[in-house]
């Protein structure tokens, strides 16, 4: 099985399932759906590689993927834990504890793609067997609901079985690192790209969608549109501003007096050193960017680490997460608390200092 990208008569992409060189039918429509509701191209080939995964284990076991009952998706999950190799055989299972071949947060990714598959097509009429009857342990109350009994009558979504899984700790990029990075670029406009993400948080996607009319030098802000790209740029949420320090504007003027010059080009992001001169910047391009600034520096890094530093920052000078909520774009408040409120050590150790619990002289408990 393999997943095959699709380019849709508009121009727009999409992603879809072959096996054998032919469409998989429930597959197929679950992801036309997900394109017709204007889920990004990437979301959409993220399911369409964790539903590949799920039918090559049905077919594997000669299982129709309607009649389905919860201790197959606990195999599935079993299955997911095995080598490669080892995926082809119906004689091999995981043992308990042993280090699986994918991330327990990788496993839980799959199976909410998996009941996002199963939700639309039970609201589309279809018989999910048992998968619709089975109970399990509810909350502390000791209630029990049906597995995925919520489709269709209760907005919030529980699964049945997931891996406990370790919380990621996005990484962010030291303020050293930063200057580093944005130091090394031997271009105004790849200067002005990445002190963009640092300053304002927006996602590559965002900053590859800006048009000049979305920058307001006078009243320093920096507007995230929802529009159709030709570059593919996708902004992920609604539309925001975003307010733009002074230092930014200013290279952002520089960036057009010095590189851009009299291009006629609505995009702000656009190729002018390699061909297409003159067209919007692409995702190829930033990661060649990438590429080079690694290699320049010896920093590994990725543009999203730019986003991940901005949003951090501010949670560590005080502003509040509702507002932090609003620059960044979060649908909820939770996850911008969830995602960016860690702290490290050190962060720790100035919160016990301001509180007076770490204090010079010692405390006078101390013998």
């Amino acid at each position: 099985m393999r997943v095959q990208r699709v380019v849709m008569p508009s121009g727009g992409e999409s992603s879809t399932l072959l096996s054998d060189g032919v469409v998989v039918e429930p597959v197929e429509r679950f992801l036309a759906h997900l394109t017709s509701i204007e889920r990004s191209p990437n979301t959409v080939r993220a399911y369409a590689h964790d539903l590949r995964d799920f039918f090559a284990y049905l077919r594997l076991r000669e299982l129709d993927w309607a009649a389905v009952v919860l201790e197959d998706i606990g195999r599935f999950v079993a299955w997911l834990r095995l080598s490669n190799s080892a995926r082809g055989s119906n004689q091999v299972t995981a043992l308990p504890g042993l280090e699986g071949n994918v991330s327990a947060a990788t496993v839980n990714r799959k199976l909410s793609a998996l009941a996002s598959f199963y939700e639309f097509h039970q609201r589309h009429g279809v018989d999910v067997g048992e998968l619709l009857t089975r109970w399990r342990p509810g909350g502390r109350g000791g209630s029990w609901q049906p597995f995925l009994a919520h489709l269709g009558t209760r907005p919030e979504r529980h699964r049945a079985i997931a891996l406990r899984a370790e919380r990621r700790v996005p990484r962010e990029l030291s303020a050293v690192e930063a200057k580093t990075l944005i130091d090394a670029c031997d271009r105004l406009r790849d200067r002005f790209l990445l002190a963009l993400l640092r300053g304002t948080g927006l996602r590559i996607g965002e900053a590859l969608g800006l048009r000049h009319e979305d920058i307001d030098a006078r009243r320093r802000l920096v507007a995230v549109r929802r529009r159709v790209n030709v570059n593919h740029a996708r902004a992920k949420t609604w539309n925001r501003e975003v307010p733009a320090d002074a230092g930014l504007i200013r290279l952002y003027a520089d960036y057009l007096h010095e590189e851009y010059g009299a291009l006629d080009c609505d995009y702000v992001f656009v190729n002018l050193w390699r061909p297409p001169v003159g067209e919007p910047m692409s995702y190829a391009g930033v990661h060649r960017l990438v590429r080079g600034l690694r290699d320049r520096t010896g920093i590994s890094f990725v543009p999203h680490q730019f986003r991940h530093s901005y949003a951090t920052d501010l949670l560590r000078r005080g502003v509040p997460a509702e507002v932090v909520q609003k620059l960044l774009g979060h649908a909820s408040i939770s996850t911008t608390i969830d995602t960016y409120s860690h702290l490290d050590i050190e962060d720790a150790r100035r919160a016990l200092v301001t509180a007076g619990v770490l204090a010079d002289p010692s405390p006078e408990w101390l013998p």
